[in-house]
C-alpha cells in the first residue's frame, strides 16, 4: 500500500466557513452525541424526524444522514421521505446500517431503503457491510461479528452496485467507491469503550461530505480527523467518562499542524 494525503484540514475549513446543515434522522440512544459532534466541528444539526415535516427540512439541509440504530417501521418511512427529498435537492444521503446482520427487520429495511432511494455513502462495521453485501455474517446486536469473507471484495462490489461509497470502520477503516481504495488507520482501542463512536463516525462524514462532493476523500477526511481527535483525547484520559469528554474538546481544537503530522491513510 502508498501512503496518500487527504486535504482534511482543507475540507475542515470549509465546514467551520459554510455551516452546512446536517439533517438527522437518526439513533435515539446517540443523537445528542450526534449532534454535539456536527456542532463541535462548526456545522448546524437537526434532528428532524415527523412525517410531516421531514421533506422540508431535508430541502434546507446541505446533507442527510439516517442510522437504523433505533429503527421503527414507521422510522423507516420517515427516512424514505427525507432521502427522495434529499436526492430531489442532489445533497448526499449518508446511510448507516447499524445492526444490519442482527435481525431480519434491519436488514430488510436497509434493503428496502437502498432500492427505494440513492444513498451517496454506506457506512458500517465489518459485520454490517458484509450483510449489507451479500455474506452471511452476524451482527452481535450492533457490535461487529465475525466476518468469513474478503470484506474489500465485498465492500467494493457493495459501492459498485449501488453506485455509492462505502465506508467500514474497525481497527483499520476501509473506504471504496468500487474503484478506489483508501484504508485509515488512525483511531484509539478507547473509542470502543463508549457507546456512540460509531454512529458520531457517520455524522462526522455527513458534515464532511456537505462540503466535499468527492464522497470517498469526504469520508476518509472525517474519519480521520475524528480517529485523531480520539487520539488526542486518550492520551489524557484515564477511562472512557473523560475520554467522551474530551473527544469533543480535541475535535474542536484541532490544528492543521496535528492534522498532517498525524494522519495514516494509504492506497
Amino acid at each position: 500500500m502508498a501512503t496518500a494525503k487527504v486535504d482534511v484540514y482543507g475540507m475542515l475549513e470549509k465546514i467551520k466557513k459554510h455551516k452546512p446543515v446536517i439533517h438527522h434522522l437518526t439513533n435515539w440512544v446517540t443523537i445528542n452525541d450526534c449532534a454535539n459532534v456536527v456542532k463541535v466541528l462548526g456545522a448546524s444539526p437537526v434532528m428532524a424526524h415527523a412525517p410531516e415535516e421531514v421533506e422540508e427540512m431535508a430541502g434546507l439541509a446541505s446533507a442527510l444522514v439516517l442510522n437504523i440504530g433505533t429503527l421503527t417501521v414507521d422510522f423507516v418511512d420517515s427516512m424514505k421521505k427525507a432521502a427522495l427529498s434529499a436526492n430531489k435537492k442532489g445533497i448526499p444521503v449518508i446511510l448507516d446500517v447499524c445492526g444490519a446482520g442482527a435481525t431480519d427487520l434491519r436488514d430488510h429495511k436497509c434493503f428496502e431503503l437502498l432500492d427505494a432511494v440513492h444513498i451517496a455513502i454506506i457506512k458500517g462495521n465489518a459485520s454490517e457491510i458484509a450483510r449489507i453485501g451479500g455474506a452471511a455474517a452476524k451482527t452481535k446486536g450492533v457490535d461487529s461479528g465475525s466476518v468469513p469473507a474478503d470484506l474489500r471484495k465485498l465492500a467494493a462490489g457493495l459501492a459498485q452496485k449501488y453506485g455509492c461509497t462505502v465506508v467500514t470502520t474497525g481497527k483499520e477503516d476501509i473506504v471504496t467507491d468500487g474503484k478506489r481504495n483508501y484504508t485509515v488507520k488512525n483511531g484509539h482501542p478507547m473509542m470502543a469503550n463508549i457507546v456512540g463512536t460509531g454512529c458520531m463516525a457517520a455524522s462526522v462524514i455527513g458534515t464532511f461530505a456537505a462540503v466535499e462532493p468527492d464522497y470517498p476523500n469526504a469520508s476518509v477526511a472525517g474519519l480521520v480527523c475524528f480517529e485523531i481527535a480520539a487520539e488526542c483525547a486518550a492520551q489524557k484520559s484515564k477511562g472512557p467518562g473523560a475520554f467522551k469528554e474530551r473527544l469533543l474538546d480535541a475535535l474542536y481544537n484541532l490544528k492543521k499542524k496535528t492534522i498532517s503530522k498525524r494522519q495514516k491513510v494509504e492506497t
